[in-house]
C-alpha cells in the first residue's frame, strides 16, 4: 500500500525494495505479489496503478527466476490484458497505464524470449486490435533491463541423462561418441516436441476465447433481430469452427494431465466453448 500509494507523486523506493526483499523471502512470495500488484495495477486510480507498474518491474530486476515464472503464466498475464481490453476495464484505464502495461508487455517478449506464454499474449493482443503497433522502449527508462537469465542445459532436468551423456562423450570409443550423438540428438527433439506442444495449447486456447467471445456477440445481435445476412453466414462458420475445436481440447488435455496449471487452462477454454455451442444451440437452432 505504502509503495503504491497514489498520494505520492515521486516512487518510494526505500518501501518498493522492501516488498522486493519480502517477496524473495516468503515461500510463496512471486504468487502472493503478484495477485497484490494486479489489484494495484487494474485499480481506476491512475497514480496508484503507475506506482504498481514500477514496483512490478523492480520486481522484475530483482526478484529472480521465482518470480519471472510466475509473472509469465496466463494466470498473471490475463490480469494485464484486462487492463487493455475494452471488454474488461479498458473502458476506463487511463491512456498512460495503458500504454505502460503495454511497454511492460512489449520489454518482456524482448527480455524474455523464451517464455512462449508472454509471446503467445502479446501477439493476440496485436491480432485483436488491441495494440495497433510496438511500442518505442524510452531510452531514459530508470530500470535497466533484468539480467539474463541462465540458459541451463535441457540434460540439467534429467540426473540420468547427464551422466551417461558425460560418460559416452569421455570415451574415446567411436561407438561411445555414436552414441552420444544419438542421445542429444533425441533430447532435442522431445524438447522442441515438447514446445510445439506448449504453443499448440496456447494458439488454441486463445482461439477457443476470441470465437467464444465473437459468437456471444453475434448472438445478441441475433436475439434483437438485428443480425445482417453476412453475420448470420459468419455466426454459422464459427459454430462449425467451435464444434471441430472440441476433440482438439479433448486431446490437449490428455497431453496435459502431467501439468496441473495447463491442464486447468484447457479445462477452462473447454468450458467456454461448451457455453458458446450450448447458447448457439439453445438460440440459432431451436429456430
Amino acid at each position: 500500500d505504502e509503495a503504491t500509494d497514489p498520494s505520492i507523486s515521486e516512487e518510494n523506493w526505500e518501501c518498493i525494495q522492501q516488498f522486493c526483499e519480502q517477496v524473495n523471502a516468503a515461500t510463496e512470495g512471486p504468487q502472493f505479489a503478484l495477485r497484490l500488484l494486479a489489484h494495484k495495477i487494474q485499480s481506476p486510480q491512475e497514480g496508484e496503478a503507475l506506482h504498481a507498474l514500477t514496483v512490478l518491474e523492480t520486481c522484475v530486476n530483482n526478484c529472480g527466476d521465482r518470480f519471472h515464472s510466475e509473472m509469465a503464466k496466463f494466470r498473471f498475464l490475463n490480469e494485464l490484458i484486462k487492463v487493455l481490453s475494452p471488454k474488461y476495464y479498458g473502458i476506463w484505464s487511463s491512456e498512460k497505464v495503458k500504454s505502460r502495461v503495454t511497454e511492460v508487455i512489449f520489454s518482456w517478449t524482448v527480455w524474455f524470449p523464451q517464455e512462449v506464454k508472454i509471446q503467445d499474449a502479446y501477439q493476440m493482443l496485436k491480432k485483436q486490435g488491441i495494440v495497433k503497433e510496438d511500442p518505442k522502449l524510452p531510452e531514459d527508462k530508470i530500470l535497466p533491463p533484468p539480467s539474463p537469465r541462465p540458459q541451463n542445459s535441457i540434460f540439467d532436468r534429467d540426473e540420468e541423462k547427464s551422466k551417461l551423456l558425460a560418460k559416452l562423450l569421455k570415451s574415446s570409443h567411436p561407438e561411445d561418441l555414436q552414441a552420444a550423438n544419438r542421445l542429444i540428438q533425441s533430447t532435442i527433439k522431445e524438447e522442441q516436441e515438447k514446445s510445439a506442444q506448449v504453443s499448440r495449447r496456447a494458439n488454441t486456447i486463445s482461439e477457443v476465447s476470441e470465437n467464444a467471445r465473437r459468437m456471444d456477440e453475434l448472438l445478441e445481435n441475433y436475439r434483437r433481430q438485428e443480425l445482417s445476412p453476412a453475420d448470420q453466414e459468419t455466426l454459422q462458420a464459427l459454430f462449425q469452427r467451435c464444434e471441430k475445436l472440441r476433440p482438439l481440447l479433448f486431446r490437449l488435455a490428455s497431453e496435459a494431465v502431467a501439468d496441473e496449471e495447463a491442464l486447468a487452462e484447457v479445462l477452462q477454454a473447454n468450458d467456454k466453448l461448451s457455453r458458446a455451442l450450448g447458447q448457439y444451440r439453445q438460440v440459432v437452432a431451436s429456430q
